[in-house]
Parts: C-alpha cells; structure tokens; sequence
C-alpha cells in the first residue's frame, strides 16, 4: 500500500538493549549515515557501568541516543521521539525518556516472562495499558531474524548478534535514510569472512523490506539536510578529536608525539586513536600503572617530544606528585581528563564534571597550572591543541579537561585546513655560552628547552626546588618565595596571550549565564529559545579556566545576575565569587546524565521572576 512521508525539521531516536544487543554499532551505525546525509546532529552513547551485567536486567543496559535536523543541533535532545527497545529492561530504564506520543518499537522475543521478572515487571506492559499515550509498534526482531538466515546454517550466537541490524534496517526505512554506507561497512569490516557479510547484509534489507512492506509502519519520515557551512566534513567523537588535535599539534611543533598512558575508562580511546599513527612517528606506551604513564611522558619532554599523557579522575589523582614534577622541572606536558562520575572509581561510565577544583588547586604546594576545557566533541581538537601550543611556549604543563559525555559523543566536524593552523614550533636551546637552565624569556618567564646531550648545557632536573638561574638544588627561604612567585607568575602571564572572553547575546542585560566544558550545547540552545521570548539573557562559555580571559571581570559586572550550571556541586563558581566577588547563582546536577535544556529554561524562568 501507499505510505505517507512526513518532513520533520528534527528527531531524537534512542536505540536500547542488552549490553550484548549491538546498540552502540547501531547507534553509530545510524549517527555515520545521517552525518553523511548533510544532517546535523549530537549523540549521547550510555554504558552500562558493569562490564559483565547478568542478562535482561537493568544494570545491563546500553542506550544510544542521537539527535538529529535539518537544523543547527547543539545536544542529544531533551527527550527521544523514538525509542527502539530490544528487550524488557530497556524498556524500563528508558521508558521515561520518552516524549508523550512517542513511537516505541519493541522486540517481543525479549518481553517473555523471565525477561520480565529480571526487569521487575509484574506484568507486560506490551498488554496491561500502561503504554497507551504511546505509539507502540511490535515486532519480533528475533524470529525475524532467524527466518532470514534459517538456510545459512549459522550458529545461534551469531544469529542472535546480528538482529540488531534488522531493528537499523527497519529505521533506516523509517527515516528514508540510504544504507549504501553502512553496507560498505559490513564489507570492511567483515572481510575476512564471507559469511557474516552475508548474514548482516541479509538482516539488515530484511528490516528495511519489513518495514517497507508491512502493514505495520503506516508513517516514514524524511529528515532533509542542514544548512552547514561549506567545507569538508566527517562525524567525529571527542576522542578521537583529541587523538586528531594531538597528531596535528605535533606535526606543527615539528616534534616527535609520545603519549604514555594507563587504559581508564572513558579516556582509553585515546590510546587506542594514537596507536593507529604509528606512520607518523608517533610513539604509544601503554604503562603499567598512571605513574609510569605520566613520568615515562615527563621523560620524553625532557628528551625534546611533545608529551601527552591520558586518563580521567582518579588517574589524574594518582598522577599528583608527578605533575607537580613537571612544575618544578618546568617541562611542557599536555594532560587529558576525562572527567567521570566520582569519587574513587564511582561512575566509570557515566559523565560529570567534577575535577575542576582538582585540576586547578589538586596539588600539594603552590603548584599552579594552565587549565583548558574543550566544550564539544569536535572541539576537543582545538582544546588539545591550543594546550600544546601553551605548554610549548611556556614551558609547563597543561591540563585538559573534556568529559564522558562530549568524549564518546559525537557532531559533524568541519576539518580544517591543515596550512591555516597556527605554526607552534620550538627553537632548542644549542647555543652554550653563557647558559644557565633557569634564565628566563621577559616576556613569558618560561626558560629555555635544551636536550640532553647537546655539548655544554649539562643540568639537572628533579622535585627539589631550584636556585633562580641556576637550577641547581637550593633550600634558601628567599629563593624559594622567588620562584614561587615566578611559576605562578609566568602561568598568569598567559592571560595575555589567550583570547578576550565573548558573550553570546547582548554584551550587557538581566542575566549571564555562564558555563564550561560540555555544557556548552544545552546552554548555548536554552539561552537562545529564551531570547526569543524576549528575555534579557546571554550566554558565556569559558575554555580558558585558568587562567581566566584578562576581560573575565569586566564581562560579568556587566549583567544584573549570574548563572552557573554545572554537572557538580559548584566548582566554578566558587571560583568566580572568590576572584570577582559576584553573588552568583549555582545550578548543579550530579546524576551521571548532561542537563537537558528544559532544566537551564526553567531556572532561567526562576532566576528572571518567572513561573518556578
């Protein structure tokens, strides 16, 4: 029969099931092809946190979620529009999710009644009214899924693994996506064996027939391409932009990239993106504890690489004393954080951006440090790299904060052009007259990068502190009150070489609300539906933390209120009442979730007088 097509200008879809389901090769599956269709969009993967959860319960959920348009898209969607459930539990768990009206298709192979008694239901709710305010679409993927291969002779695991294509095939249907790359992708990555191949390829056009030819979907959605800027793109995550951001910032500073690391959840993708640059020169040590991760990276600065060393939270805790190292010695050295929930090893999956005060103050000592937030997961390249340029200039380290939800996240990425990012490279130390390790630039109060091994400029280096000039070990109280004083001087000099803090909106008005890090899209989309309301509200995103843009100040005694959301118990803004002395107002969640744009609109209502 003929089917309607409706345009919509934007859609949310989550794909949930068992950790075993296949949602997050789904959900990128998905996220590749629409990227490739000139949509904008942003995805919100979420991981289970057990690696090994019993089957069919909650705890073992994975979810994907994917926000796409024929419009700007600046977050994952505040609620899904379509909810893609493969078994009860995931059902359960992401129900809530859903928008009123909403399309729920489910597999009813994994509503049986165990499937239901591990997810805590009493009853199905495929039958007893509770999904009534939805439109609910049943489909038994899995008994399709075995008639489609029954001549094939496969194995049952493998069977069972590939009806998560069926459930992209009939969605591909739905939203009138083509599956010409997703099928190049079976190719790929499957060529080694013929049959799975096959058995994918199969699935996945059985999805789409069925739904083409059932009676079952009446409706199919055409979501058309956005007006992005001109220019090459490709879908990107966070971290493999900061893998990118690194390579490049490497190939700039015409040095040599090491990265020496320990695997940590969510950061160990890192690893995995720079171990595949081995062609350009790029070294990958995979230590065997964050220790060695961070010193084996403190040697190869000293030995003339651009360092880099990778974790999250509780890696960054274990690596203290060494950053502090780094300080003292003065070396250049690029930290990534991942922030996770927390503390100790608390949500390894799960998002939260609760290591600002840790990355700007967690050391003992006065041991200040430059700190950078990337905002997006394409803007993790710029954020690495703009790192490495500071630490190469200033000789110091330099921490990155990014964060699970931006890291394993993704958004069209314009790539840019190789010629027009900025030259960073160093000049080494060669000369040895007159030498000293610990003279200074005027300018910068960063001292001179000389390799081991260059005739004449013989020095030491090590946690004790240094006599000015010299380098050598000194214990005298005036000495060390100078170079104190003379590394946090050279960290605030920064300020005047990193860019003027910009408003988004009106440069003066009722309320600023102010952010960091991965808040920036639900922000930057709450903020701008209120302006069109009419309210005298702007929106400023800072990705220098410390130190702060020189005109931080300025900008913010120019608002009657300050907002600052943070996914943490408010970290910021305590630092922006200290310094500035404003009375800000905090809006915090730790949930292990990213704010959903309703929420910074209704406190925007409140703070404004409006309707709480």
């Amino acid at each position: 029969m003929d089917k309607e097509t409706r345009v919509l200008d934007e859609v949310t879809i989550r794909f949930a099931g068992d950790s075993g389901d296949g949602m997050q090769l789904t959900g990128g599956q998905f996220t590749n092809t629409s990227a490739v269709m000139g949509n904008d969009l942003s995805t919100l993967p979420d991981y289970p946190a057990e690696i090994r959860a019993p089957k069919d319960t909650t705890y073992g959920v994975s979810g994907f979620q994917i926000h796409f348009g024929a419009t700007e898209i600046n977050t994952p969607g505040d609620h899904c529009d379509v909810l893609v459930a493969m078994n009860a539990a995931s059902l359960k768990v992401n129900l809530r999710s859903l928008a009123d009206g909403g399309i729920i298709i489910v597999n009813t192979d994994g509503f049986g009644a165990k499937n239901l008694k591990l997810a805590g239901y009493a009853q199905s709710p495929l039958s007893d009214g509770s999904l009534s305010k939805y439109q609910l679409f049943q489909v038994d993927i899995t008994k399709l899924t075995n008639l489609t291969l029954a001549d094939m002779n496969l194995p049952q695991k493998i069977v069972d693994k590939t009806k998560n294509f069926f459930a992209l095939g009939m969605m591909y249907w739905m939203f009138n996506r083509v599956p010409e790359n997703t099928l190049q992708w079976i190719q790929d990555k499957f060529k080694k064996d013929p049959e799975l191949i096959e058995a994918n390829t199969r699935v996945m056009k059985a999805g789409w027939n069925y739904a083409e030819t059932t009676d079952v979907f009446a409706v199919k959605y055409e979501v058309k391409p956005a007006p992005l800027t001109p220019g090459r793109y490709r879908n990107i995550s966070g971290n493999q932009a900061t893998a990118l951001g690194m390579v490049a910032a490497a190939e700039k500073a015409k040095l040599p990239l090491f990265l020496g690391s320990y695997p940590i959840t969510p950061a160990s993708d890192i690893l995995h993106e720079l171990s595949n640059f081995k062609n350009f020169g790029i070294k990958t040590f995979q230590a065997e504890d964050e220790i060695a991760g961070i010193t084996s990276a403190i040697g190869a600065s000293f030995g003339g690489a651009l360092a880099l060393t990778t974790t999250s939270g509780p890696g960054v805790a274990l690596k203290t004393e060494a950053i502090g190292l780094a300080i003292m010695t003065e070396l250049p050295l690029v930290i990534v954080n991942v922030q996770r929930g927390g503390p100790s090893t608390g949500l390894p999956t799960k998002t939260e951006q609760a290591d600002l005060l840790q990355a700007v103050y967690g050391r003992n000592g006065e041991a200040p440090l430059p700190v950078v937030a990337a905002s997006t997961p394409s803007d993790c390249f710029n954020a690495v790299f703009e790192a490495s340029r500071i630490a190469l200039k200033y000789m110091t380290p330099v921490m990155v904060l990014t964060d699970g939800y931006i890291a394993n996240g993704s958004e069209p990425w314009l790539i840019p052009e190789v010629d027009k990012l900025p030259d960073i490279s160093v000049k080494f130390r060669k000369d040895p007259n007159n030498y000293l390790p610990y003279l200074r630039n005027e300018k910068t109060l960063s001292r001179e990068w000389a390799i081991p091994g260059t005739p004449g400029l013989e020095h030491r280096i090590g946690g004790l502190e240094k006599q000015d000039k010299t380098g050598n070990i000194n214990y005298e109280p005036e000495n060390h009150d100078l170079m104190i004083r003379l590394r946090a001087e050279k960290v605030e000099r920064i300020a005047n070489d990193i860019p003027l803090a910009k408003v988004e909106g009106n440069e003066k008005g009722d309320l600023l609300v102010v952010g960091w890090g991965g808040t920036y899209g639900t922000l930057k989309t709450a903020v701008e539906r209120k302006r069109k309301e009419g309210k005298s509200v702007s929106h400023l995103h800072l990705k220098h933390l410390n130190p702060f843009p020189k005109n931080l100040g300025e900008v913010l005694y120019n608002f009657d209120k300050i907002l600052v959301p943070e996914i943490n118990m408010g970290q910021l803004i305590k630092i922006l009442r200290e310094k500035y002395l404003i009375p800000a107002i905090g809006l915090n969640k730790i949930q292990g979730l990213p704010f959903r744009s309703m929420e910074i609109e209704l406190k925007i209502d409140e703070v404004l007088g409006g309707k709480k």
